[in-house]
């Protein structure tokens, strides 16, 4: 009887096979294959197969050896090493199943066997998640314990592949934090944005071998470029500046990677970009947000030669750079843009519906509950958004202190009416700054007596030595002078004063740039609405891009009798959290004022947006509700 033992002379040629497999760098699918293939010579094994489990726990087929052709029927001991390898997942531990024919006796050894031994969760016993299937044909059971042994010995390999792959993974991972990590080196080593600004892009040009870097940030609704690799002036007017802002505007329109030439799996538009390309290149770009408290602020767009498209390792190792250096550039943006702090708005929402219904008899009731539906569904009402709102100035100015003094004198009080250029706000003390005028001008009156005699003598060179010192009096006179007048603090704008009582602190000692006044005028104000999130978009087009012509009315909480319309002027496009509640800041212009309204005023808004019937105005947020708890 034909019986098949194991080959020893073939050893140097299987562990050749083992050193390929064990450096293999191919797709998983064939690594399978291939260790398959080894695993059936190094146990003499006929045929093999890796089985995973599928979505219902049922095992599946993911590679066999020799190959399966589509739509073939799998073989019968295949079939028996699916049905093992159920115990297999549950026991974690090897299956033998011997294979008997119909005329086979019972009482006489059987030639094939199906072994199947469990692969486990990244080495961890008990923790299975596929088995590996082997028909041996031998009638010797020593053969096939031999056979498990040394195919549970090489199972090894597929757990070491493994390692090597997450290595491999790991290692690229710390190359790009590595990249990342010298990049942000570079940007912090300045101080200023245009120095930082023309560091990161220059250290990232030289990285990733690119012919151009540019940084932009968002300024209201377009993007300012800033900064242009090996760039150190240049003008915005210029096509390619121009070109540059509108690819990372498209980038920030659709908050997304845009990387040129797209794959045919690209979902985002790219009209800008390839725009770019064209007129300036060719060139491969991509161009990624650069997000701050997640929201975009900015962008990076990168270009090179067009026959080194980006990989999708280059854009990780890209991203992974911008959200480490966005803080630092937005902060230098930031430090370079703003001249003084803006005052914080603190608003307050409320918002309260009342639904009720009363009971008495049954027949009434009956009567109420009809012609209450007959009214919910015919009768059309006012539909309003109730809305807290704050008063604002459109305009408002600080008045601080110029230099280190004493206040000597206070001429206004908030609420009182100021004119620019005329009304006197505050006087510093400038006793000593007068001290150090004469001191100066007696000091300018030696160094002429100095000039005189050295030029009566013929003494040229004192005589430059006395004109240089007159000429740093002369400065220093000038410099006095001018904080001398800016003692006697003057309006800078026409209005009333809002904030700054400070006649209590006449003689105090005050620093220079500390705020004394604000000043605005109360002819021209407006109101800032806080719209729930739930009612935002009744406010705005289908389009999404245009305000509706929504009207409504003010009232405030000191003259809540007192209507003021107003119409919508802008809706921020970015939520907020006010008491535990997300709100849409809605900025609307007044059609009318009282003399009584001030800045900071508080109270409710009512904003129209239609007719609609009450059944829906009064059932909406309950539907609502019940509509988010039940995911319908």
């Amino acid at each position: 009887m034909d019986q098949k033992t194991f080959q020893r002379d073939d050893t140097p040629q299987l562990s050749t096979l083992m050193d390929q497999l064990t450096n293999f760098d191919g797709p998983p699918e064939q690594f399978l294959e291939e260790l398959l293939r080894v695993q059936c010579k190094a146990a003499s094994a006929d045929a093999g197969a890796m089985l995973g489990v599928d979505g219902q726990g049922r095992p599946a087929v993911l590679v066999a050896y020799p190959g399966l052709k589509k739509d073939e029927e799998p073989p019968a001991w295949l079939r028996h090493a699916a049905g093992a390898a159920t115990k297999v997942f549950a026991e974690g531990k090897t299956e033998i199943v011997p294979l008997r024919k119909t005329e086979d006796y019972y009482d006489e050894s059987p030639y094939q066997h199906v072994v199947v031994i469990p692969i486990q969760h990244g080495g961890a016993p008990g923790r299975v998640r596929g088995a590996a299937a082997y028909m041996i044909c031998t009638y010797e059971p020593e053969l096939i314990n031999q056979a498990r042994e040394r195919l549970e010995l090489t199972m090894g390999l597929l757990l070491l592949h493994e390692m090597r792959m997450t290595l491999q993974v790991r290692r690229a991972d710390t190359q790009r934090m590595r990249m990342a990590m010298e990049i942000l080196a570079a940007l912090n080593e300045h101080s200023r944005l245009k120095a930082a600004g023309i560091a990161l892009c220059n250290t990232l040009a030289a990285k990733y071998s690119a012919e151009r870097v540019s940084i932009g940030f968002l300024k209201g609704r377009y993007v300012k470029a800033v900064s242009l690799s090996h760039t150190e002036k240049f003008n915005r007017k210029m096509r390619l500046v121009q070109d540059i802002e509108s690819t990372m505007e498209e980038c920030l329109d659709q908050d997304v990677e845009i990387i040129f030439p797209t794959s045919p799996e690209a979902t985002y538009v790219c009209r800008a970009a390839e725009t770019l390309s064209q007129r300036h290149g060719p060139t491969s770009q991509v161009t990624l947000p650069l997000r701050h408290d997640d929201k975009p602020v900015g962008a990076i767009c990168i270009e090179r030669a067009p026959d080194r498209p980006f990989q999708f390792e280059e854009v990780e190792a890209l991203r992974l750079t911008c959200d480490l250096c966005v803080a630092r550039l937005y902060d230098l943006y930031q430090h370079d843009k703003w001249i003084g702090a803006k005052a914080a708005d603190s608003t307050r929402k409320g918002l309260s519906f009342l639904v009720g219904a009363k009971h008495t008899w049954a027949k009434l009731v009956a009567l109420l509950v009809i012609a209450a539906v007959l009214f919910l569904v015919f009768v059309d009402g006012e539909d309003r958004i109730d809305a807290s709102f704050e008063i604002q100035a459109v305009q408002r100015r600080a008045v601080s202190v110029p230099f280190e003094s004493r206040l000597t004198d206070v001429r206004v009080e908030p609420d009182d009416k100021v004119v620019k250029g005329k009304t006197i706000l505050a006087v510093l003390d400038t006793a000593e700054l007068q001290l150090q005028l004469a001191a100066s001008r007696a000091e300018r009156a030696r160094y002429v007596k100095e000039a005189d005699l050295a030029l009566r003598d013929a003494k040229t060179v004192e005589v430059q030595i006395a004109n240089a010192k007159l000429a740093r009096v002369d400065a220093e006179i000038k410099l006095l002078e001018y904080r001398i007048a800016q003692g006697t603090i003057f309006a800078p704008i026409d209005g009333t004063v809002v904030a700054g009582d400070r006649k209590r602190e006449i003689g105090k000692k005050v620093e220079i740039g500390e705020m004394l006044f604000e000043i605005a005028p109360l002819e021209t104000l407006r109101a800032e609405l806080s719209v729930p999130e739930h009612r935002i978009t009744e406010l705005i087009d289908e389009s999404r891009e245009a305000i509706k012509d929504n009207k409504g009315q003010l009232a405030s909480v000191s003259h809540p009798g007192d209507y003021l319309g107003f119409e919508i002027e802008r809706i921020n496009p970015v939520a907020e959290v006010v008491e535990q509640s997300n709100v849409f800041k809605v900025r609307v212009k007044l059609l009318e004022t009282r003399d009584w309204l001030r800045p900071g005023m508080k109270g409710v808004g009512k904003i129209d947006v239609g007719k609609r019937s009450y059944g829906y105005i009064w059932t909406r947020d309950m539907i609502n509700w019940i509509r988010m708890k039940l995911w319908i």
